[in-house]
């Protein structure tokens, strides 16, 4: 599988198959450069404009949106229930983390998680290869947060989103605020894309910092 992260929440991830999925487009006032992207299919965690932007997506994508079981192109979805705060959405509403598996790898892509996961939350998600999860804080778990909650997911990869960078003005923190919470220095590529092969899966759990496209 190739993992391509074009800044915020927004990913593209293509599947051995050739299956594109399309993660939380973001509109152009946050500040990164627009995704120029083709998809089978694009999910989005919630309806706000750094995460909703599905018309941007071209090639007539399935969208996939909200709580259930889908399926596209030889890849299982599974949309589980979470809120955007930690006050059960009261704040900024619900939130839904999708989980990908075509059979090789189990991704789940957490959106605009706001709180740590409950019990009942983890079963749903259960086992999981690959970790995409938001790390910045004021709008989603912080760097603590986050840290807790890939303790209680245990992943083989973690790739942290939703962070400071010098494209956005975002009130949220850079990622290095997370890799001191997790004690773990990470490997900082210097692209915006990295190859996961199942087989090159190590035991101990790596962390991944791409670079967003500029």
């Amino acid at each position: 599988m190739r993992l391509r992260w074009f800044g915020h929440a927004c990913f593209e991830l293509v599947f051995d198959n050739g299956t594109v999925i399309v993660t939380d487009p973001f509109d152009a006032s946050v500040g990164y450069p627009l995704p120029d992207v083709r998809a089978t299919a694009v999910t989005s965690s919630h309806d706000h404009f750094d995460h909703n932007y599905v018309e941007g997506v071209k090639g007539d994508p399935q969208v996939i949106k909200g709580v259930g079981r889908y399926r596209v192109g030889g890849v299982d979805i599974k949309g589980i229930a979470s809120f955007h705060d930690a006050n059960r959405g009261q704040e900024r509403g619900e939130n839904t983390i999708f989980v990908f598996d075509d059979g090789n790898l189990k991704v789940a892509h957490l959106g605009d998680l706001g709180h740590e996961l409950t019990a009942s939350q983890l079963d749903l998600l259960g086992p999981v290869d690959v970790l995409l999860i938001p790390v910045g804080g004021f709008y989603t778990i912080g760097p603590e947060e986050a840290a807790n909650v890939v303790e209680s997911i245990k992943p083989k990869v973690v790739i942290p989103m939703h962070f400071k960078t010098e494209a956005i003005d975002f009130p949220i923190a850079p990622v290095d605020d997370f890799l001191a919470a997790m004690g773990i220095n990470g490997r900082k590529i210097q692209a915006n894309w990295v190859e996961i092969d199942p087989k090159d899966l190590e035991e101990e759990m790596v962390i991944y910092v791409l670079k967003y496209q500029d």
